[in-house]
C-alpha cells in the first residue's frame, strides 16, 4: 500500500483534521507502544499499520 493511499483512507475514516491528530497522538499497543507516525517512521509497512488501525478502531469492512 502506498503512503498516499494510507493517508487517504485515514482521512476518509477519521476526517482530514483528526486523521493527523490521531496518527500523531494515539499510542497503540499493537504497534509496539507507538503512534501511527512513529510506526511508519520505524519502518512498518503502511498496509500493516492500516490493518492495526482497522482492528483497533473497528473500521467498517468496506473501508478496509
Amino acid at each position: 500500500m502506498r503512503l498516499t493511499v494510507f493517508w487517504q483512507r485515514m482521512a476518509e475514516h477519521f476526517g482530514p483534521g483528526y486523521a493527523d491528530t490521531f496518527a500523531r497522538d494515539h499510542v497503540m499497543t499493537e504497534l509496539g507502544g507507538r503512534t501511527v507516525n512513529e510506526a511508519l517512521d520505524a519502518g512498518w509497512e503502511a498496509k500493516e499499520v492500516w490493518r492495526v488501525v482497522c482492528s483497533v478502531m473497528d473500521v467498517p469492512g468496506e473501508r478496509r
